[in-house]
């Protein structure tokens, strides 16, 4: 910091002389003018208007201790009740040896004694000091969270360090708050509501701590971890939490999910500790029947399981563990059904863990950002596979795979693709892009834009989910696609439920309105069967015809069609 202010920004420190004496002023001015710009008082009421009027700049003052009206010790007792003098270190001048002692306790610095015959002393005790502050200034600046006043996340792992080193024999719980949707609490009320809301939970929170004995940090956006002695109800915080908004911003309406490691290992780092809460706390988001989740031994296991498949993920590429699997598509608005095309799904024969379903590795890769591997994994042998079929059988079998809106967004993605399916040997035409509904309502303009410039191109565009996003009517209306696909929600219960049936009949007029077919995915039954082509959906997919196969099963199909 002094070679920063001295050297770099060519500024002198500024000190402030507050001394009654005339000589000993000017002394102690022509002392210390040569490398600090110094400022003089000749009183105690003089010396406070000057640091109000200084403060941002000063970085020391010299106190003589016996002037009349306002002494030394009164200038000290004001400057430490104030939070903003407080800050500006104090070294107190004085004969008297008795009065060292009584002014360090009142929040002076250090001492320099009278008369000042070593000037090399008083320049390195003003200089130790100013250095020593203007550190323990930066080290309070990264210390606390600006918004909230609770620590940052560095100094909160050092806090709980230092209470696994001094209390070793204390049950503690580290628990991880965060707030449910806040994202919409910032587009729906402000930036300016949603920083009143964090603030008001970190003094909520500080309160609670204080009262525990814990420590609490603000980790970033709306998450917060706290550090303290193990708690029979947690409830009691989120109770807390709830009448402190309410009493103080009126809201009723923000909720708080709480993640709780309890009985915390202290073999175990911090920073682990810490991902255990937060994989609770995850644990139930979306889920808001329940406000408190517990890492327990399921979630161990679970954790252990996904890092596992992460780590495996690049010799999976690498050793084809990765089976692309067929589920044919059967048009059915004829006298026979017809296969049409496929859906290419994907399946993980993994070495040790043997055939594991999508729906516990998928999520993982997408948490961690690695689902495009796999994608442009299962993009190319798909397109591999219908070129094969071609020249095996003389035929094109159309594919349809998943695309994401990550995928979509990527800055090659049209480039990609269309050079995996030329590559192959194949047109567009012989490849279908599912597109689930809720993509075209995120980034709608740049969606709808790729998409277009797709279908340009000659592929074609399937609305995977249709019914479980968001799309307004009129937006549906100018969406670029060729086929609807019924959400699986529609299916499961149309032969059970009449209203289900009549939601299809709406959404069939309104593809036919669109001038666009309709797939109808997990149809297992032939009364689900024969009222969805009563109905009128063009096409059906579901165990009804055949489950997801390998390519070599999903031959039959084809040599029988």
């Amino acid at each position: 910091m002094k070679e920063f202010v001295e050297n770099k920004l060519k500024l002198k420190r500024k000190v402030l002389v507050v001394d009654d004496g005339a000589v000993e002023r000017k002394l102690l001015k022509d002392m210390l003018e040569e490398h600090y710009e110094v400022l003089l008082a000749e009183d105690g009421k003089q010396a406070l208007q000057i640091i109000k009027d200084n403060y941002n700049t000063l970085s020391l003052i010299l106190l003589d201790l016996i002037m009349p009206e306002m002494d030394g010790y009164e200038v000290l007792s004001i400057i430490g009740k104030d939070e903003t003098m407080c800050r500006i270190p104090v070294i107190v001048l004085t004969a008297d040896d008795s009065a060292e002692v009584k002014s360090l306790r009142m929040g002076a610095a250090d001492f320099i004694q009278k008369p000042y015959n070593v000037p090399e002393v008083i320049f390195a005790r003003i200089d130790r000091i100013i250095q020593l502050y203007e550190n323990n200034t930066l080290v309070s600046a990264t210390k606390d969270d600006p918004l909230t006043g609770l620590l940052t996340k560095e100094y909160f792992i050092n806090y709980v360090e230092m209470i696994d080193h001094y209390a070793p024999e204390k049950d503690f719980d580290i628990i991880v708050l965060d707030v449910n949707k806040f994202h919409l609490i910032n587009e729906i009320h402000g930036h300016v509501y949603g920083n009143r809301i964090l603030k008001e939970l970190g003094v909520c929170i500080q309160k609670y701590v204080d009262n525990k004995g814990g420590v609490a940090c603000r980790s970033n956006g709306d998450t917060f971890i706290l550090c303290v002695p193990h708690q029979s109800n947690p409830n009691e915080l989120l109770w807390e939490i709830h009448v402190h908004l309410k009493d103080h911003l009126k809201d009723v309406s923000t909720r708080i999910r709480m993640g709780v490691y309890s009985h915390s290992d202290r073999h175990v780092d911090v920073e682990k500790r810490v991902d255990w809460a937060l994989l609770a706390c995850n644990s139930i988001k979306g889920n808001y029947g329940a406000s408190i989740a517990y890492y327990d031994a399921i979630m161990h296991e679970r954790e252990a399981y996904d890092e596992k498949l992460l780590h495996d993920l690049e010799s999976a590429l690498e050793e084809d563990q990765f089976i692309v699997f067929y589920q044919p598509k059967y048009f059915i608005q004829e006298d026979r059904p017809r296969l049409i095309s496929a859906e290419a799904l994907i399946r993980w024969k993994h070495p040790e863990l043997g055939m594991i379903n999508p729906s516990l590795f998928i999520p993982v890769l997408e948490q961690n950002g690695l689902i495009q591997k796999l994608d442009k994994y299962i993009w190319k042998t798909a397109a591999e596979q219908v070129a094969a079929w071609r020249e095996k059988f003389g035929r094109s079998v159309p594919v349809s795979v998943n695309v994401s809106r990550i995928d979509l967004l990527e800055p090659n993605f049209v480039e990609n693709i269309t050079h995996i399916v030329r590559e192959a040997g194949l047109t567009p035409n012989d490849y279908i892009l599912e597109v689930t509904e809720s993509v075209y309502t995120d980034n709608s303009d740049g969606i709808i834009d790729i998409v277009k410039q797709l279908r340009s191109l000659g592929f074609r565009i399937e609305m995977d989910d249709f019914g479980s996003g968001y799309s307004s009517l009129n937006m549906i209306s100018s969406l670029p696609f060729d086929t609807l696909k019924l959400d699986i929600g529609f299916v499961r219960h149309i032969h059970e439920n009449p209203k289900d049936y009549k939601m299809v009949e709406i959404i069939l007029q309104i593809a036919r309105l669109l001038n666009v077919k309709v797939v109808a995915e997990g149809v297992e039954y032939e009364e689900q069967h024969e009222l969805l082509k009563k109905a009128g959906v063009d096409i059906i997919q579901g165990y009804y015809y055949s489950k997801p196969v390998d390519a070599e099963t999903f031959e039959i199909f084809i040599k029988t069609s």
